[in-house]
């Protein structure tokens, strides 16, 4: 039986190949002051040529997947000192929003290892860690593929970026005893809950703290209210809870706190072309001031968003 993989916690191995400049990108302030942390791991727009020639789909097509310009949306955020990293590589080549090996073993030329997970529902939909499919359900790659091309990508992609946002996290939690850690995406206009004949206009923000089990609940009511009154419709949980970064990161009992924002993309792109709308730099001071907003209540509520260390009796 195959050895499982390393732990995503433990040491990276010394033949893990050095993080390339391309891979990530920290959006610094000039000093943290804040113990939130902004994640954008879908707006990646390098696509690699070697990528681009395995795929029977356009350029076009396979920009469909991603969370495009969302980095910049929330690109204010180092105004409130806090970090915001971001993935450079797109999810249609490697989704660092998933396990390191959710793997469709349809897509690969030999048997994968035993410790490869092949039966979660993102697998199911064709929306692995390597997907099969962009988000239009067109087959991605004209041929299979090998595992060991799995592995580089994994080495060079993956574990930089959660090795970065690892550190960004722990760091925050050291200083300020609790972080608070965003994770920013966008999701398609049609689809969504309320949408059908006689609905209201459709959704623009759905909030997932993993069912109230990934942070502080007056974390989620504060993100809430503010979008709401800023006259946006908001829910929570529904279609989507939280992903791998907010199950992963979000411990709230021992001072991790972990939210995914999903932005309804026809607030601020049109969709068939990817263009920015003009609603975008409204959009982008509008959640300048949720960053404010958000900052101003956690800083307010450290006591209960805190690592509580029990001390021996």
């Amino acid at each position: 039986m195959s050895s499982p993989p390393p732990d995503l916690k433990a040491v990276p191995s010394p033949h893990t190949p050095p993080v390339p400049q391309a891979a990530i990108e920290i959006m610094a302030p000039v000093k943290q002051t804040s113990p939130l942390v902004f994640s954008s791991p879908h707006s990646g727009s390098y696509y690699p040529r070697d990528f681009v020639a395995q795929s029977s789909l356009e350029l076009a097509t396979l920009r469909k997947s991603e969370d495009s310009y969302v980095d910049e949306l929330f690109g204010d955020a180092t105004g409130i000192g806090a970090p915001l990293l971001r993935a450079l590589y797109p999810r249609a080549y490697l989704d660092v929003n998933r396990e390191p090996y959710e793997l469709d073993p349809e897509m690969f030329d030999g048997p994968l290892p035993a410790y490869v997970n092949t039966s979660s529902a993102r697998v199911a939909a064709g929306l692995g860690t390597v997907a099969r499919i962009v988000a239009t359900r067109r087959e991605i790659y004209r041929s299979k593929l090998s595992f060991n091309e799995v592995e580089q990508r994994l080495a060079t992609f993956y574990r930089p970026y959660h090795q970065t946002l690892r550190g960004l996290v722990a760091r925050t939690r050291d200083r300020f005893g609790f972080c608070v850690l965003v994770d920013c995406h966008s999701m398609p206009s049609s689809g969504l809950p309320l949408d059908g004949d006689g609905a209201p206009a459709g959704i623009d923000f759905v909030l997932g703290d993993r069912n109230g089990l990934s942070c502080h609940p007056l974390i989620t009511e504060a993100v809430e209210l503010t979008l709401t009154a800023m006259g946006y419709r908001v829910l929570r949980n529904n279609p989507y809870s939280g992903g791998f970064t907010t199950q992963h990161y979000g411990d709230p009992a021992n001072g991790f706190h972990s939210i995914q924002i999903e932005i309804n993309r026809a607030l601020y792109m049109d969709e068939a072309t990817l263009h920015r709308r003009a609603s975008f730099q409204n959009l982008r001071a509008d959640l300048a001031g949720l960053c404010k907003e958000l900052q101003a209540v956690v800083a307010a509520a450290a006591r209960p968003l805190s690592f509580q260390r029990l001390s021996a009796e």
